[in-house]
């Protein structure tokens, strides 16, 4: 698949008999300027390790690898492996795995840093982008394609509508932001949203701190549980009786919402909350 085009996309597929699957949320990147446009906006040197999540048919895979990155590819797909490996033969340095990234042992990520460059399933990105966040300190820099509604998510600030908990969590681990979008047309089979491209820095350190992110993530899920509640309501199943009082001894109205809270006011509720009777 030297040149990425709708029809050699299409042609791949039917000479391995293989359909896309929904369960999966494939759809593979057909467009080689959109994949080229990716590498370059994943500012990558050569030789970076780079761990590709959902590879599919390798149409993002091929110019990662040309332009100098070690790459591993992760497959949920077993009947991509074959095809993956077929397609990426003489195209640098590239490890195909088979693996769910949602569960695989992420051990092999050792040694700082690394990259995330992937066009991630629409079903799994939330959840791979946060397992990466949590437990794999050594990726350091993600650029990932998510569905328009999830990457905004990711890189929400205070106050937008978009803004959630995910929104918080990603913040505590990483700078995101949303730094292009993607349109629904370079894909096969074309899906019925269109899609950015976020890219997160993690930060050297949280830049709060708190006496435990699991503590201080259990409040923020509170707040939002319910978000058009005022959280003297929304965080009393998590504060019970101190819930006003504790919200006060962290500079918080009570009748505020959750989304209007920054990363530092969580903090804040989180450490008065530690110091509360």
């Amino acid at each position: 698949m030297a040149v990425i085009t709708p029809t050699s996309v299409r042609a791949l597929l039917a000479e391995h008999a293989l359909r896309p699957r929904r369960a999966l949320g494939q759809h593979f990147l057909n467009d080689a300027n959109t994949a080229r446009r990716v590498v370059r906006l994943a500012d990558l040197e050569p030789g970076a390790r780079v761990l590709e999540i959902g590879p599919g048919l390798g149409a993002l895979t091929v110019p990662l690898a040309d332009a100098g990155a070690r790459v591993v590819a992760l497959e949920l797909d077993e009947r991509l492996v074959g095809v993956l490996q077929e397609t990426l033969a003489g195209h640098g340095d590239v490890t195909v795995l088979a693996g769910d990234a949602a569960t695989v042992d992420l051990s092999f990520l050792t040694a700082a840093p690394w990259a995330c460059v992937s066009n991630l399933p629409y079903n799994v990105a939330t959840p791979v982008v946060l397992r990466l966040l949590e437990d794999a300190p050594a990726v350091t820099r993600l650029l990932v394609m998510t569905q328009r509604e999830v990457g905004e998510r990711l890189a929400a600030e205070p106050g937008s509508r978009a803004y959630g908990a995910v929104s918080v969590k990603v913040a505590y681990f990483a700078a995101a932001r949303v730094v292009g979008s993607v349109p629904r047309s370079v894909f096969v089979p074309t899906p019925r949203v269109d899609s950015v491209l976020v890219r997160l820095d993690r930060h050297d350190r949280p830049p709060v701190a708190v006496p435990s992110p699991g503590a201080l993530f259990a409040l923020v899920r509170a707040g939002f549980a319910h978000r058009r509640q005022m959280l003297r309501r929304a965080l009393r199943p998590e504060l019970g009786t101190r819930t006003e009082a504790t919200l006060r001894a962290a500079g918080i109205a009570p009748s505020a919402r959750a989304e209007s809270l920054t990363l530092d006011d969580w903090a804040r509720l989180a450490r008065s909350t530690d110091r509360s009777p």
